[in-house]
């Protein structure tokens, strides 16, 4: 782009003579000499190559010229106005974007609550939420696409080094059954039962069912000997099946407070045997961090990380 023939300075100082009426009172009205503004107004007349005043008057007349350019000096200089109040609504967080990413889990049962808390304390900033697979919202982030994501799996290794990643909080991953089988009687039930069960399950490539895999198979526990009735592609899916009687299922805590809190279905306990997985926060540290997405971190994140997921699930 070729420079510009003139510059802001010189559209005030223009829109200065125009509003004081003359050289020497707008000189006044910002604070500089007369001498001063007479060379910014040559200046600006020898760079644009036109005159801008008649000065044979005692007023500062404009010539058309001037007035043309005053109606653009005063559009330009409107919205280099506007453009400051945005910059600062933005770091006040009254107004601007947040973009979160999180992985199917976290995405639909946790980020919804998370966000309408952060929606009631900053309802001016405009919130989006981008749920897909760990390795898709972590590419998104690392390409700047995504601000800042809460996810249940492994960042490929590719991205590791490129993330900040900071574990967050766990998240228990729970049996249940349907409210009828005879397991939902028994407070605890042995290893060995699990092989009697027949299970719903997500796609094996899911990152919850390599976790869930991954503990059992540390406690002595083969899920490749588990009764796969079916594989569904969604939490939802899943806790229908198991509450329509055709199944159990390991499902994080989070997906089921609303249903245990109804009674409709089981979360039975499995004897010395506790599954878990670690939730993790991902960010790009060589990009830009916006005042939003500072705060979500700091205020809003905190919220869950310092308590369990069943009594932040009580809360809300």
């Amino acid at each position: 782009m070729t420079d510009l023939p003139f510059t802001l300075d010189q559209l005030r100082i223009l829109k200065a003579i125009s509003d004081e009426g003359s050289f020497k009172k707008a000189a006044d009205s910002l604070y500089i000499s007369q001498p001063a503004i007479s060379l910014q107004v040559q200046n600006l007349e020898r760079q644009l190559n036109i005159v801008l005043f008649d000065r044979g008057g005692r007023r500062a007349q404009m010539t058309e010229a001037g007035h043309l350019l005053l109606r653009y000096s005063n559009n330009i200089l409107a919205l280099c106005e506007e453009t400051c109040h945005a910059l600062e609504d933005l770091q006040n967080l009254q107004g601007g974007t947040l973009i979160i990413g999180a992985s199917q889990t976290t995405g639909t049962y946790l980020m919804p609550r998370l966000i309408g808390l952060f929606r009631q304390r900053y309802p001016q900033v405009a919130v989006k939420l981008h749920v897909h697979s760990t390795r898709r919202i972590s590419w998104n982030v690392a390409n700047g696409q995504v601000d800042l994501a809460v996810i249940g799996g492994e960042v490929p290794i590719e991205l590791q080094e490129s993330l900040k990643i900071t574990p967050y909080a766990e998240d228990e991953l729970a049996l249940i059954l349907p409210k009828s089988h005879p397991f939902s009687k028994v407070d605890n039930i042995q290893k060995e039962d699990l092989y009697r069960l027949r299970f719903i399950a997500l796609d094996a490539q899911s990152a919850i069912r390599k976790v869930i895999d991954k503990v059992l198979s540390k406690h002595g526990i083969d899920s490749n000997l588990f009764r796969i009735e079916m594989e569904l592609n969604s939490i939802e899916s899943i806790k229908n099946a198991v509450q329509s009687g055709l199944g159990a299922a390991f499902v994080s805590v989070s997906a089921i407070a609303k249903e245990l809190e109804l009674g409709i279905l089981h979360c039975s306990k499995i004897e010395n045997v506790s599954i878990k997985r670690m939730l993790y926060v991902i960010m790009n540290p060589h990009r830009y961090h916006s005042k939003a997405a500072e705060t979500f971190s700091k205020e809003i994140l905190t919220l869950f990380s310092l308590q369990s997921p069943e009594k932040f699930s009580g809360d809300l």
